[in-house]
């Protein structure tokens, strides 16, 4: 997630810059040739064109929109995450104990199972965060070797080159057992194998008597809670923005650009001899301005691709972690994750 109030004219050319270069010489050239070879048949009339600007305008602004709802709904996700995850803690503290126990366990006991629960959640956060970030086919991650490239160098700066990845399995041998990190981490989705373990462990918690069914039936409603949680965010990580839309647009977007120049120098000619040069720097920025406004709904639409547009799930976790340690009288805590390079992960 981008932190900064304003992106940076330098971030601005990071971002646009290697297009800004064949635009600029797409440009010059239909310019050079309708200038010195007097190509009048290279005149487009501006009504036309004005006309495929808009409906360009109108498709691109649709399709930022609803890369935008996508975006806004993983956030949303996340939060609930974030809300559920501290009545979890609490639960666990407040329902966990010998009120209803066949034989009292001891304070340190009572302790251990309740950290033991906590820790699983904490551990099932830090997976569903890994699985998210794994690559899907549509992702620019997945793409040609350029793209692929490109985006390898966008993570690097601003993306999950931030933080090693491997903290997320660094903390799930710190928070599991072994034997029990050995056995989920085998399985083909441990985030949901990890709520099917703590729902075993209630069971077996009712059987002794640390809870009654009615605390049984709640602490279970909020793994129902998670599953939730991480079905919806599942949804948006394996469901594209449907490729009519993220597709067509680039295409659409680049007929425009193809065409602008034509119209642009047709129009500026007729201003004078040097008219037509002038048309170059307009052109240049019409074009790039379409070509932007692509590129923020193209790198929106995936919210949990490992870039900076990114949710901050790393963020996230480990304010969550630090909430439920702290409930566990926990001193010794993770520090915060702080923003680099203008990007909170």
């Amino acid at each position: 997630m981008f932190v900064n109030k304003n992106i940076s004219f330098k971030g601005i050319i990071r971002f646009t810059g290697g297009h800004l270069l064949w635009i600029t010489a797409w440009v010059v050239f239909v310019t050079v040739i309708h200038e010195i070879f007097h190509a009048s048949w290279m005149a487009v009339p501006w009504l036309p064109l004005s006309v495929i600007g808009t409906a360009v305008a109108f498709y691109v602004g649709f399709k930022n929109n609803q890369a935008y709802d996508r975006l806004w709904e993983a956030r949303k996700i996340w939060g609930a995450i974030v809300n559920s995850s501290r009545a979890w803690g609490a639960a666990v503290k407040g329902f966990v104990g010998n009120q209803f126990a066949n034989e009292p366990y001891s304070e340190g006991e009572l302790h251990h199972i309740q950290q033991k629960l906590i820790y699983r959640h904490i551990a099932w956060l830090y997976a569903l965060r890994s699985q998210l970030l794994l690559p899907t086919p549509w992702e620019h991650i997945s793409q040609g070797k350029h793209v692929r490239k490109a985006t390898m160098n966008r993570r690097k700066t601003f993306g999950v080159g931030l933080l090693d990845d491997g903290v997320s399995e660094d903390e799930l041998k710190e928070l599991l057992p072994k034997e029990e990190y050995e056995r989920l981490i085998a399985y083909k989705n441990t985030a949901t194998q990890i709520i099917d373990q703590q729902a075993q462990d209630l069971k077996a918690l009712r059987q002794d008597g640390l809870i009654d069914d009615f605390r049984h039936m709640e602490l279970q409603k909020l793994l129902y809670d998670f599953y939730v949680h991480q079905g919806k965010a599942e949804r948006i990580k394996k469901f594209p923005l449907p490729r009519q839309y993220g597709g067509m647009s680039i295409i659409f977007t680049g007929i425009f650009i193809f065409l602008l120049p034509f119209g642009m120098v047709t129009e500026f000619h007729k201003l004078g001899e040097i008219g037509a040069w002038l048309s170059i720097p307009f052109s240049v920025l019409i074009a790039w301005v379409y070509l932007t406004m692509e590129l923020v709904g193209d790198y929106s639409e995936n919210p949990f691709e490992g870039l900076g547009n990114d949710i901050p799930m790393k963020s996230l976790c480990r304010v969550i972690e630090i909430d439920l340690r702290e409930m566990l009288g926990e001193k010794d805590l993770p520090p915060n994750i702080e923003a680099i390079n203008g990007v909170l992960m």
